[in-house]
């Protein structure tokens, strides 16, 4: 089992870790930690998956909770566990339970887990293109406030994403970030390819997390993208013809 961490485990009661594509069950294309529900991908392996990632870090299986992420601005609080038919429509969590893993899926997007430095709050959320423009960055912030973690307060982790250097998008792509900031202009350059720019999603999501008031931001710097040998890419998958791609998974929990 491979998995990455970050400052965050300075923190005394936090237990957290990005998980790679190694360590499970799943075959082929999904090989072999697939920890998202996929057809061409038995139940079976993706359960065991799940239930191997929540072990490593001492969690058990039935207290790891992963929501229906549909690239929102959504963060819920979550008090109990849920089974996966009974999961609710967000892109961000948040519990003060202990030995309640918080799961999120990706596999491109960014995967950002949160801890209050002086409280046992923790947090995780599913940030794409989507989610972190409508402004899931701020509502995990908010939400961690109303639980008693001011912004200054809080230490985030950027996980494996697609790189600032990968993601190619058209010009018509910025025009919503451009509407909403004229500075955005400072995560796009110019792609080899005409009519097209390189977007640095998580330089941009960081740069939210910023505005929201957040001083403490680790980054493991792992491009999902190049780096087929660790992670899952939806991107890269769609490059090269491939008909499926795994979802890695990135979990965070107070001891």
């Amino acid at each position: 089992m491979k998995y990455l961490t970050t400052d965050l485990s300075s923190i005394p009661w936090v237990r957290h870790g990005f998980f790679t594509r190694h360590g499970g069950v799943s075959k082929g294309l999904y090989d072999s930690l697939n920890c998202g529900f996929k057809k061409d991908d038995k139940l079976a392996n993706v359960r065991a998956n799940r239930a191997r990632a929540a072990a490593a870090l001492e969690i058990a299986s039935d207290r790891l909770v992963i929501a229906r992420q549909t690239h929102s601005a959504k963060a819920v609080t979550v008090r109990k566990p849920w089974v996966p038919k009974n999961a609710p429509e967000a892109d961000g969590m948040v519990t003060l339970e202990s030995s309640m893993g918080l799961g999120v899926l990706t596999a491109d997007c960014v995967p950002v887990l949160f801890a209050s430095k002086s409280r046992k709050i923790v947090g995780a959320c599913h940030a794409g293109w989507k989610g972190a423009l409508g402004g899931m960055p701020e509502e995990m912030v908010a939400t961690l406030k109303k639980r008693g973690a001011p912004p200054e307060d809080i230490a985030v982790a950027i996980g494996p994403c697609i790189g600032a250097d990968s993601y190619e998008v058209s010009d018509d792509f910025t025009l919503p970030f451009m509407a909403q900031d004229a500075g955005n202009a400072r995560f796009f350059r110019a792609a080899p390819r005409q009519g097209h720019q390189i977007f640095n999603l998580p330089g941009y999501v960081a740069h939210r997390l910023k505005l929201a008031g957040v001083e403490t931001i680790h980054d493991v710097g792992q491009d999902t993208r190049m780096n087929a040998e660790d992670f899952f890419s939806n991107r890269r998958a769609f490059l090269n013809g491939e008909k499926g791609f795994g979802l890695q998974i990135s979990i965070i929990s107070i001891k």
